[in-house]
């Protein structure tokens, strides 16, 4: 051993040890993790630590089982992750039942893709249940790895056959109170999908469409000089003798065969200009120029007519829009006639104030054509594969058999040429897009079941009134959900539930064979139906021999019924999970406490819960609603393979581990978009070493400290420990346990602000802990004697720091939160998990003590700073190095003073005098120290090798290891 090691060995510090090691390595730990909590089954532990206490339901909407997990599916399990444990930390029972969507289209499109569209229905969703479970497995497996604890041995599927038999149930009571009808209306059709769409299935791209002006020429012209108030040369001029035509404007031509109307606004102003090209009802609104004004006999040509051609016009009449009301139109290529209706749709965005009227097409159409004619039915003339009917009901032969952009062509040039189109140009608009297939989607009036918006309940309440009632009730996070989902509900059509589909819930209902009224027993015989399905899940309603189940169940008229054979809208299946799953299993209740979707979600799952929970019960199913962002890449873009700037959540587990990816979705704010790229996770991962380091300090300097024996009570602690602990007060109070002067939650955990949460945990552990507490407390630690009153003083206090930040991190750095409990020796049979937030002791300082704290915190930065301008003329190096005058006053000097000689300590200098002087202001000056450094502590001391057999280190030093041990009042 050379002289120097034994100088160091004589001379030693008592410097930090610990098994947590510097790099977290998470992506190659976390799985041994994640084992250990599989093998003590922490989440039915959890569950047994919870027992009795007060509930808190977080209901998960389920990820659809079609495909790997993105990085948008971990965002929401984290999300929901970081609340149940939150939550559970509080003291709630929190139980987790993570679900899954498992019906519909998406996964009859894979099996059809993988095995042939030629399969017989039953062995069909055979293989489709076979592959929803797959998919599920495949999922689990990386919602697991992510570190969310559920009841992943048992989770809820809606293909489960009890399930299945429950959202059959829902429907019967949907039936029951009044909800359900059937009728033939305009929904949004795909032609690949062969099938109605959601709303929430329907996704709006740009196209281009022809833009046309068509004219429908008037049949009564003699009605018009009454209706214009015309005189006789005026009605000869301009009406008699030439042709009066009803302008209306549309980008779909093919749907003017299935025109049944001309709707016009019954309060809206509408002209009759004369042209030498004919004349023209138009909205006056839309036929001004910019020029004209309010003078409705202006002269200059209106930018319509000039469209039309026409070189010149007068305006020879004006009325409202009722006064039109029933004036015949001939329909442009068709042998018939069609009314001019009045309607509240009718606007003056565009167009020309008359609309064309398809009640098969549209549902303000179809509204409107329900309101004047109730008895008339759609003209559908298209059939499910987008081509017109190859049948005498098409009059129009030409179109006979066409796809509808062939018979767009058609019915131009057939209008061309009888002069019906008057203007035709292209024109780029927003129109409705398949979700999956990103094909157009039509409007088309088909045989469908509804629920119906403005049906009513046994006490004359409407769906729509008790939904908005509904929204009323909830709280939503963040605020504005509310009113995308209040303009949603107020604004959206009956519900299309019905699908003609083979894998779904079926709707087992019978129906009249001539009438198509429901049988009079439905209620009872879909109970039988729901036992059956509950058995062997929905084949035993696709097998079931209808006449049979009937004579069995129903044998009055049995033969005038048959069995309905459309599924249910899959936005059903998950909507109705309330009652399928919240009110069946016993460890959830109904309603929830919080729902949690992306923002797209208030018009998918929130709203079909919403309708379902109304439907059935009078109100929501849930008591708030959580949404957040959409994931984009770092220049804002969305996700995109085609793009290649996809971040695959499996890559960032397997490069950076779970807890990152748990830390980035907790520290960005969800309720925008959430940015992630590999510089943004880099400088997660940077500030996730930040944390770590400060944890790693703590345990390092608790690694010789036993609770048990070495704790000390707060009133024996140093005054800076206390003032510490007063922080972490604070820390903890701001993060989980925050409460107003009613009792809610009003922590950043409590109102769901987790950036806030991180920002707060990052704070601490960089400025009150890094920058101050701990900066001060290393000469402590490390150069007192081992077991001193000083140093237990300060590892007590560092000991509840641990305990508190451990779990507060425990509900985003799980993983890390766990190691913590591993390395501090606690319960091997127990995990942070089960704990509640720490109870921290009193600090018992008082307001002034605290004051004082913060006087001298601010005095520390201004020494720091004037030490910094120091050391950069080169005047001194370390801190230590400089000899520190403070001139102050007032509170400032007596905060300063009370310190004495731990004053030094506190801005760790070799010496630090306050003086006091009047006026006002801080003055600070700083010397570079005279005396020689010690060896042990580097503090700049006048009796360094004062004792003659210690020549090296100072009389503090030589006090702590051979002697009582310096005294510390403070810090």
């Amino acid at each position: 051993m050379t002289e120097q090691n034994k100088e160091q060995s004589k001379y030693k510090l008592n410097l930090p040890e610990t098994t947590f090691p510097m790099r977290g390595d998470l992506a190659k730990r976390e799985p041994a993790w994640l084992k250990t909590w599989q093998d003590k089954k922490l989440y039915q532990r959890i569950r047994e630590a919870r027992k009795g206490a007060r509930k808190f339901i977080l209901h998960d909407g389920p990820p659809y089982a079609n495909g790997d997990i993105h990085i948008g599916h971990a965002v929401n399990k984290i999300l929901k992750d970081i609340i149940v444990k939150s939550k559970t930390l509080s003291g709630f029972d929190a139980p987790y039942v993570p679900g899954w969507d498992c019906h519909g289209l998406p996964i009859e499109l894979v099996v059809e893709k993988n095995h042939g569209k030629d399969i017989a229905p039953a062995k069909f969703r055979e293989l489709c249940r076979e592959y929803a479970k797959e998919q599920v497995a495949r999922q689990k497996k990386d919602f697991i790895r992510l570190g969310v604890q559920g009841d992943w041995d048992n989770p809820y599927l809606t293909m489960d056959f009890r399930t299945e038999a429950d959202i059959m149930r829902a429907l019967g009571d949907i039936y029951k109170n009044g909800y359900l009808y059937q009728g033939s209306k305009p929904v949004h059709w795909c032609v690949d999908c062969g099938s109605a769409l959601a709303e929430a299935e329907v996704e709006y791209e740009d196209v281009n469409s022809p833009a046309i002006d068509v004219g429908f020429k008037v049949v009564e012209k003699s009605l018009l000089k009454e209706v214009f108030a015309l005189n006789d040369t005026e009605y000869k001029a301009s009406v008699d003798n030439k042709n009066v035509f009803a302008v209306i404007w549309t980008t779909t031509p093919w749907t003017l065969p299935a025109n049944q109307a001309v709707s016009v606004h019954a309060e809206l102003q509408y002209g009759l200009y004369a042209t030498d090209i004919g004349t023209f009802i138009l909205a006056v609104d839309l036929a001004k120029t910019t020029d004209s004004g309010d003078d409705l006999q202006a002269l200059e040509l209106p930018s319509l007519l000039k469209r039309y051609g026409a070189s010149h016009c007068a305006l020879i009449g004006v009325v409202k829009g009722e006064a039109l009301r029933g004036v015949m139109l001939q329909h442009p290529f068709d042998n018939r006639h069609v009314p001019i209706i009045c309607g509240d749709h009718v606007t003056t965005d565009a167009g020309t104030g008359l609309v064309h009227t398809a009640a098969a097409h549209g549902n303000d159409d179809w509204l409107v054509m329900r309101a004047n004619f109730p008895h008339e039915k759609p003209r559908v003339l298209i059939g499910g594969d987008g081509k017109f009917f190859n049948s005498e009901l098409v009059e129009f032969e030409a179109i006979r058999g066409l796809s509808r952009q062939d018979a767009n062509k058609v019915i131009l040039a057939k209008m061309q040429e009888n002069g019906a189109l008057l203007a035709s140009a292209r024109l780029n608009h927003s129109f409705p897009h398949c979700w999956r297939h990103k094909t157009p989607l039509m409007q088309l009036a088909t045989h469908q079941w509804f629920i119906g918006m403005n049906a009513q309940d046994v006490n004359g309440t409407a769906l729509r009134e008790h939904a908005n009632a509904a929204v009323d009730k909830t709280e939503f996070f963040p605020a504005w959900g509310r009113a995308r989902l209040e303009a949603m509900i107020k604004n959206r059509p009956d519900w299309c539930v019905s699908r003609q589909r083979n894998w779904g819930v079926p709707m087992p209902l019978f129906v009249h064979k001539e009438t198509g009224e429901p049988h009079p027993q439905t209620t009872a015989l879909l109970e039988q139906a729901a036992l059956l399905v509950e058995k062997t899940g929905v084949e035993a309603w696709f097998s079931l021999d209808g006449a049979a189940f009937l004579a069995q169940h129903a044998p009055d008229n049995a033969e005038q019924y048959k069995k309905v054979t459309d599924t249910l809208d899959v936005w059903f299946d998950s909507g109705s999970t309330h009652a399928a799953v919240l009110k069946r299993r016993p460890e959830l209740s109904f309603p929830a406490d919080l729902y949690l979707e992306g923002s797209d979600q208030h018009r998918g799952w929130f709203q079909s819960s919403l309708l379902t929970g109304c439907a059935i019960d009078g109100r929501a199913p849930y008591e708030a609603l959580l949404t957040h962002g959409f994931v984009v890449d770092g220049s804002g873009h969305k996700m995109s393979k085609s793009k290649g700037n996809v971040v695959a959540p499996q890559k960032v587990m397997d490069t950076y581990g779970a807890d990152i990816l748990r830390l980035w979705t907790a520290s960005t704010d969800y309720s925008g978009e959430l940015t992630i790229s590999d510089e943004i996770l880099k400088r997660v991962a940077e500030s996730y070493r930040r944390i770590r380091n400060t944890l790693r300090f703590l345990l390092a300097n608790l690694a010789d400290f036993d609770a048990k024996k070495d704790l000390l009570p707060v009133n024996e602690w140093l005054e800076i420990d206390r003032f510490a602990l007063h922080l972490t007060h604070q820390l903890q109070e701001d993060i989980a346990t925050k409460k107003d002067t009613s009792g809610h939650d009003i922590s950043y955990y409590g109102k769901y602000e987790f950036h806030l949460a991180v920002q707060k945990f990052v704070s601490f552990c960089s400025e009150d802990l890094g920058g101050f507490y701990l900066d001060i407390l290393k000469d402590r630690l490390y150069t007192t004697r081992e077991p001193s009153h000083a140093r237990r003083a300060a590892q007590s206090a560092l000991h509840h720091i641990t305990h508190t930040m451990m779990r507060l991190m425990a509900p985003i750095l799980s993983f890390t939160a766990d190691e913590i409990w591993q390395t501090l020796g606690l319960d091997a049979d127990k995990t942070v998990f089960e704990e509640l937030w720490y109870s921290l002791p009193a600090h018992g300082l008082s307001e002034a003590d605290i004051r004082a704290w913060e006087d001298i915190l601010t005095v520390r930065g201004q020494v720091n700073k004037a030490i910094e301008e120091k050391r950069s003329t080169g005047l001194v190096g370390s801190s230590l190095q400089s000899e520190i005058d403070i001139y102050t006053q007032g509170d400032s000097y007596e905060s300063l003073r009370r310190l004495g000689d731990d004053l030094r300590f506190v801005l760790i200098t070799s010496r630090a005098t306050v003086h006091e002087e009047t006026g006002s202001g801080l003055r600070i000056e700083v010397a570079p120290s005279a005396h020689a450094k010690c060896d042990r502590c580097w503090h700049y001391r006048a009796d360094v090798g004062a004792d003659a057999e210690h020549p090296h280190i100072c009389g503090r030093c030589v006090s702590n290891l051979f002697g009582k041990g310096e005294a510390r009042s403070h810090a």
